[in-house]
């Protein structure tokens, strides 16, 4: 496979995420949905509205998420809607949370490591391409949040959440945790998953992958920690798992001493191994070409 091109710079403003977009060169088809994270009440950390805002419009896209499969306020449709109308999300965009009736859609993945299907949002179908605008940061389980992740948990209904961190064993988010399968089962599980997604919209799709605000913590946390290294900048791809290595490889050769912090979490919850399974899926590569833009 062929080196993934993935572009970069280092301003951070509404207007570099639209060009990084740009530089991308993709049409993206028919109605476009945006996938973002809309932030647990009371994180500090996740990317508001108004900075995604010319994006979203740039695209005339739909904000889609799906609920969660925890408790906090973004678990149960009318929780996650009320906080979206808090957060400001339903000011700017048509919001739609895919998961908000049932059934669930289901995906199949015929070559998955841990999975052989995956469960999303049924309005899913409503949608001819998806736009990933993810920020790039630390997560408690996953080791590192970003497209793949979005691609993955992102995307899946509660019942499919609860389907990828049981590792294929439990839909019900009530005793989900209280029987978690090994860490790299539920890592190849988020690539797996992953892939169903890239799959069910046969290339036309888009990533974007903002190194900023930079917590051990995802934006999914109540309390989550302050950033620990400062900003880095906004990548672009079309390749889900070329733009998380070359996210992870941008913190590791930072000359930033807040590094050593989130690499801890990143290692310490074998981040890394996501993006390995993902790339032996084949749905993307690992290798690269770093392309900056002024």
């Amino acid at each position: 496979m062929e080196k993934a091109k993935v572009y970069f710079t280092k301003e951070i403003t509404p207007e570099s995420v639209v060009k990084m977009f740009e530089v991308l060169h993709k049409e993206l088809p028919g109605k476009v949905a945006v996938k973002v994270h809309s932030g647990e009440d009371g994180n500090q950390n996740y990317l508001h509205p108004e900075f995604m805002r010319s994006m979203i419009e740039d695209v005339n896209g739909t904000v889609v998420e799906c609920n969660t499969a925890y408790e906090g306020a973004r678990n149960y449709t009318d929780k996650h809607k009320e906080l979206m109308k808090k957060h400001g999300w339903t000011k700017y965009f048509d919001v739609d949370i895919m998961d908000a009736e049932g059934p669930d859609m289901m995906l199949d993945i015929p070559n998955g490591k841990v999975l052989k299907e995956n469960y999303v949002g049924q309005n899913m179908k409503n949608y001819d391409s998806m736009l990933v605008l993810s920020h790039f940061k630390g997560h408690p389980m996953g080791g590192y949040g970003g497209a793949l992740k979005q691609l993955s948990i992102g995307c899946a209904s509660t019942a499919g959440k609860a389907w990828i961190h049981s590792a294929g064993t439990n839909k019900d988010q009530n005793t989900l945790w209280e029987n978690l399968p090994p860490q790299d089962k539920f890592l190849e599980s988020m690539a797996d998953s992953a892939e169903s997604v890239v799959n069910y919209f046969n290339g036309n799709m888009a990533f974007i992958n903002i190194m900023c605000n930079m917590s051990v913590d995802c934006d999914c946390c109540a309390v989550a920690e302050d950033p620990c290294m400062k900003d880095i900048g906004i990548l672009a791809s079309l390749d889900p798992i070329a733009i998380d290595q070359a996210c992870i490889d941008l913190v590791y050769n930072s000359e930033d001493p807040g590094k050593d912090h989130l690499i801890e979490r990143i290692e310490r919850q074998n981040g890394v191994h996501t993006i390995e399974a993902a790339g032996e899926l084949g749905y993307g590569t690992r290798e690269y070409e770093l392309i900056e833009i002024d």
